[in-house]
């Protein structure tokens, strides 16, 4: 009894301590959303003007963020919706519609009138009802400066059969929040946790909604059981069985003034729907231990429902926290969950072995016609040298050299064969050997449609440079055979400011005006700055033209070389250059180890 009472005041206690500061966060957030509403006001003025639906044939979209990508529930398409894109300097919100024709591999931008107002980090599900509809909740709409921000808790519903926008105003839903998760569960949105951020504070939310989609009315839910802590960008995989499956997410805590401990959560629950079919359902939390092998540690990854009673993960970030700097781990690997048998396993990628017989097979068959006395054994000969060059994690180039003996000759002959396979494989895929993928990245938009998974967008860094994609990859998950290139990553499309470049001229005109007998020193500098500059570019020469438009895996080392000085800077070392090139290129293959 006398655990219990604490365990009940404790919880009473947090209970009260999160009130208060969601009070406190809305105080001060209620300032700067009364700023940024006029600025949302003159962006839904212009949307006002339009009075027609237009569909119009269009390149595809400009590289954003934490926009939402959803599979048409009738049709062979993929919904892209709002997103954000920072370049270094200013914050662009988007509140754009994209259609991405999958049988014909192109977009479409659909224009309605009376769209929601431009946000990122919302949610979207879609549902069959009525020819097909998608829902929209929540989201974050952010100042040019990426300094203060407005959360949405509006709901949005649109009727893909009408092509129209609607929204629905019901009392009682959840309060303004963005890195919340919803799914369509039976005939009901469900929506956890999220956060609420202001210039100053943050909240994060472990509460639970359900939307009714025959009522159209909200309700708070009140789980029984230990439920998972507050936290946003989560898992949450509904099940054939009606419960709600919540994995990992991100949160964080302020230890004291201005310093915040993040926390990269791996535990798992399962929402369990208990009495359906009763006027109100209950609801339990319980703790899941899934079998198998976990996903890493990880933010930012993104989550689809798969077939087989299965859930999927992909990519994400694991950021480690230095004095000075946070240096991000990106990924591109791919997780399965089995739900059924509560297990992880990491997903294995078969390959097309087929192609691989029928070369073997070509060269037995040009070996005979070549005659019989082609076939016969040549004399034996010395010890065989085989030389492989490995790069390292840091950049390292290592020469290895094996030495196989001449009474080893046939196997080294079959080995000699199999490596003139894998060259052949290695020219299919690439200059480097690449296999076709997604670079490592976080926060990709992701969807599956009869099996298949597209992986649109996402992003990485490179040194304090945020890289925002807009390539898009897919992957028939019923065979496992690999990744396919639909879209490529454009050079062109890549922007950066950077943010004291101002800051630096201003600074500069300061120290000219005060100059005197200074200036000479500092303008012969410049000038071998200049030439050092120069120097950097003849050796390090931008994308060629052309080059961008080679198949992903296709392009050369020095591509990925020229890449990586463009996002860099010619002031970045060579060695740094190089890492980062090989990063980007994913040269690192498994007998590097």
């Amino acid at each position: 009894m006398g655990k219990k009472g604490k365990r009940d005041k404790k919880g009473k206690g947090a209970e009260k301590t999160a009130a208060k500061m969601e009070k406190k966060v809305s105080r001060r957030a209620k300032k700067e959303e009364e700023d940024l509403e006029a600025l949302i006001a003159e962006f839904q003025s212009l949307d006002a003007k339009k009075t027609q639906v237009i569909e119009s044939s269009c390149p595809p979209p400009s590289p954003r963020l934490n926009c939402s990508l959803c599979a048409h529930p009738e049709r062979d398409e993929l919904i892209l919706f709002g997103g954000e894109y920072f370049n270094g300097q200013k914050t662009y919100l988007y509140n754009e519609l994209y259609i991405y024709h999958i049988r014909k591999n192109s977009w479409a931008k659909l224009e309605i009138p009376n769209p929601p107002p431009r946000r990122c980090a919302h949610q979207a599900a879609v549902v069959p009802t009525a020819g097909g509809q998608l829902w929209i909740f929540g989201g974050e709409f952010a100042s040019p400066n990426g300094e203060q921000f407005y959360h949405y808790k509006d709901l949005w519903v649109l009727h893909l059969a009408t092509k129209t926008w609607e929204q629905i105003k019901a009392p009682g839903g959840p309060s303004g929040r963005s890195g919340h998760r919803m799914v369509a569960c039976k005939r009901q949105l469900i929506i956890f946790g999220g956060f609420h951020e202001s210039a100053r504070d943050y909240i994060y939310y472990n509460d639970v909604y359900a939307f009714n989609l025959d009522s159209f009315t909200w309700s708070k839910l009140a789980p029984a059981g230990i439920g998972p802590a507050p936290r946003s960008g989560c898992q949450m995989t509904p099940t054939p069985k009606g419960n709600i499956i919540i994995y990992g997410g991100y949160s964080k805590q302020r230890i004291k003034k201005d310093v915040d401990k993040g926390t990269l959560h791996t535990d798992m629950f399962l929402l369990r729907a208990e009495g359906a079919g009763k006027e109100e359902d209950r609801w339990t939390w319980s703790r899941l231990s899934p079998s198998g092998v976990k996903p890493t540690p990880r933010s930012g990854f993104s989550v689809a429902a798969a077939p087989n009673n299965r859930c999927l993960l992909f990519g994400g970030v694991h950021d480690e926290e230095e004095e000075e700097s946070i240096e991000g781990d990106f990924f591109n690997d791919l997780y399965f969950y089995d739900v059924g048998k509560n297990r992880w396993f990491p997903a294995q990628l078969r390959g097309p072995k087929s192609e691989k017989r029928k070369r073997r097979r070509g060269r037995q068959a040009e070996a005979e016609a070549a005659g019989e006395e082609e076939l016969q054994p040549p004399p034996p000969q010395g010890p065989l040298e085989i030389v492989k060059e490995v790069v390292t994690e840091d950049g390292t180039v290592m020469t290895i050299k094996q030495l196989i003996p001449g009474a080893a000759e046939d196997k080294a002959r079959s080995g000699s064969e199999e490596e003139e396979e894998e060259e052949e494989e290695e020219e299919e895929g690439g200059a480097l050997g690449l296999p076709v993928e997604p670079c490592p990245r976080s926060n990709a938009m992701v969807a599956v449609k009869h099996g298949i998974l597209y992986v649109y967008g996402g992003m990485f860094e490179v040194g304090d440079r945020q890289v925002t994609l807009s390539d898009l990859h897919s992957m028939d998950l019923h065979r496992m055979d690999g990744w396919k290139v639909l879209l490529d990553v454009d050079p062109k499309t890549q922007e950066w400011l950077e943010e004291s470049e101002s800051d630096e001229e201003e600074e500069d005109d300061v120290e000219g005006a005060e100059g005197g007998e200074e200036e000479e020193e500092s303008s012969e500098e410049e000038s071998e700055d200049e030439e050092g500059e120069q120097q950097q570019q003849q050796q390090h020469p931008a994308v060629q033209p052309g080059e961008e438009q080679a198949p992903y895996a296709a392009r050369t080392e020095q591509y990925w070389l020229r890449l990586a000085r463009s996002h860099m800077g010619p002031e970045a070392k060579d060695k740094k250059v190089l890492k980062v090139a090989h990063a980007m290129a994913k040269t690192f293959h498994e007998d590097s180890i």
